[in-house]
């Protein structure tokens, strides 16, 4: 097990290098940079001043030493300057972490708690109303965009309430901060609880039919423990890789939302920053994506020896 962990860590690093040099390069090579974005936003064509801001920003040096400059910081714990407001990158970033964090942490909630259970009573009362409601429900979740429900969202308050609901950045209570990232949660979890309900249908499906359910139900077990005991136990490993890819996507894929809601997160930061070329809070946000999606796989794998002991890895 030992040896398995050290072997993926290192797996990890590799990745997460390949996606360093990936990212450094394509900023590169993509037409326009920042210094022409500002000369051109200001009118400004004196190529000596151009040439003078370029070497202050260090885009004068070849590509290889602005990576190992910038790979040196990162690991020094120094992530740069933001080219546009001139204030440490990591000052930039770190305030807006928590809020996609909440928001990614509620909405994966949302999709585990309404998900899973309704999966369950789908594939237990397969063929009845029930279970055709339930995947015609799965279905919409995974047809409707979620900026998309996230509007409706906001009309439905305004046609309600007569306003749209007010982002609380810094909630005191926990009152305070269910209120403020309900809505866009629930426009984000609906689908990921409808991808949820449609894998734990089919796993549960799968595991109903086996020999070992019909001898517990032969024995005299409850449905309840059938169901959840004994099915469920067995049928969660693809949930749990379907929770796992979910919660990594939630972190770099709630763009649309936090700009549909006007909420303040590193999604809608990194399109800022992509579209003013400021190349260090670009590279290290998509370096932050990446962390957090590869340790969800290394957690997931952990996970499947967790739940099922006949895993061991070696």
């Amino acid at each position: 097990m030992f040896a398995y962990i050290v072997r993926r860590l290192v797996l990890m690093l590799l990745t997460l290098l390949g996606i360093s040099i990936v990212i450094f390069v394509l900023l590169r090579i993509v037409p326009g940079n920042i210094v022409d974005i500002l000369f051109d936003a200001a009118g400004m064509v004196d190529p000596a001043d151009k040439a003078d801001l370029q070497r202050q920003l260090g885009l004068d040096q070849p590509i290889v030493l602005q990576y190992l400059h910038w790979i040196g910081g990162l690991l020094h714990g120094d992530l740069g300057y933001s080219y546009v407001s001139e204030k440490p990158a990591l000052q930039e970033i770190l305030p807006r972490i928590p809020i996609t964090a909440r928001l990614a942490a509620f909405a994966l909630l949302f999709s585990a708690s309404f998900g899973i259970p309704l999966g369950v009573l789908s594939a237990v009362y397969q063929g009845s109303r029930l279970d055709y409601a339930l995947r015609v429900v799965s279905l919409s979740g995974l047809s409707l965009p979620s900026f998309w429900l996230g509007l409706l969202i906001l009309m439905a308050s305004v046609a309600m309430f007569g306003s749209i609901p007010i982002f609380n950045p810094d909630p005191k209570t926990f009152g305070e901060m269910f209120s403020t990232y309900f809505l866009p949660s629930m426009a984000v979890g609906f689908r990921s609880s409808a991808l949820t309900m449609r894998i734990t249908r089919s796993s549960m499906l799968e595991v109903l039919r086996q020999d070992y359910i019909r001898t517990a139900r032969a024995k005299g077990a409850s449905n309840t423990s059938v169901n959840f005991h004994h099915a469920l136990k067995n049928a969660i490993l693809p949930v749990i890789t379907v929770v796992g890819i979910e919660a990594a996507f939630l972190i770099g894929g709630l763009i649309v939302t936090e700009t549909v809601f006007n909420i303040p997160g590193i999604a809608r930061f990194l399109v800022e920053a992509i579209r003013w070329r400021d190349y260090p809070i670009v590279q290290n946000l998509v370096m932050l994506i990446a962390l957090v999606v590869v340790s969800a796989n290394f957690i997931v794998d952990m996970l499947y020896a967790v739940f099922d002991p006949r895993i061991r890895y070696s």
